[in-house]
């Protein structure tokens, strides 16, 4: 087994921010390739991340994001079990990078699929059932297509199925264990609200056609 030099576990851990000790065994773990070393670290956060997510996350912070030209916002709620982790500089880029993923994400309305209100998936299946590309198709045939679009239609709502904008070989979901696990706590997205300007006015458009005439009229 090759040797794992400081210099490696050294660079591990400023591409991961990973612990010493955990880029360490990482490293031996996978031959001091930090490619697979960087993977294992990832299933390792997610692991410990899923061993505490029953745990109750009272405390978090509420972060914000304006996109340039300050047309769209963000407001997002992201909570975890202390308020030493929420203050810390790892929580504190998870609560950025969320907030950034929901403005970057105008189809996203919830924040995982267990959010969804039934009558919003019988909805979307009432849409896909009725689709020309299924008729003449048996039911169960049709039942069955509809069950794999309904799923993916739903998964397009939430924010927790969404790529990672800065990393799409991970979802937003993952991003928020691997942090989980890197800080020891539960960490849970709870809610968010996205404004964009202007949305919900209805603004008046001027019949240009009809004034130039009525204008002649006048004349």
């Amino acid at each position: 087994m090759a040797e794992i030099s400081a210099k490696l576990v050294k660079e591990l851990r400023d591409m991961t921010g990973a612990g010493m000790m955990d880029c360490k065994k990482a490293l031996t773990e996978s031959g001091g390739d930090t490619n697979k070393a960087t993977e294992w670290l990832r299933q390792k956060g997610i692991a410990t991340a899923e061993k505490k997510s029953g745990r109750i996350a009272a405390e978090g912070s509420i972060g914000s994001y304006i996109h340039t030209g300050a047309r769209v916002g963000v407001l997002v709620e992201v909570n975890c079990e202390t308020d030493f982790v929420a203050r810390g500089e790892a929580f504190q880029e998870l609560l950025r990078n969320v907030a950034m993923q929901i403005a970057a994400c105008p189809s996203v309305e919830y924040v995982s699929v267990d959010e969804i209100p039934a009558e919003v998936a019988d909805r979307e299946k009432q849409i896909e059932m009725g689709r020309d590309d299924l008729a003449g198709k048996p039911d169960q045939m049709k039942e069955k297509i509809v069950e794999g679009r309904i799923g993916k239609r739903l998964k397009e709502l939430a924010l927790l199925d969404q790529p990672f904008i800065k990393d799409s070989s991970m979802t937003v979901a993952e991003l928020v264990k691997l942090v989980a696990g890197k800080a020891g706590e539960n960490i849970q997205v709870r809610r968010f609200t996205r404004f964009t300007l202007g949305e919900g006015i209805e603004v008046e458009k001027a019949d240009f056609a009809a004034e130039v005439a009525a204008m002649g009229g006048a004349a």
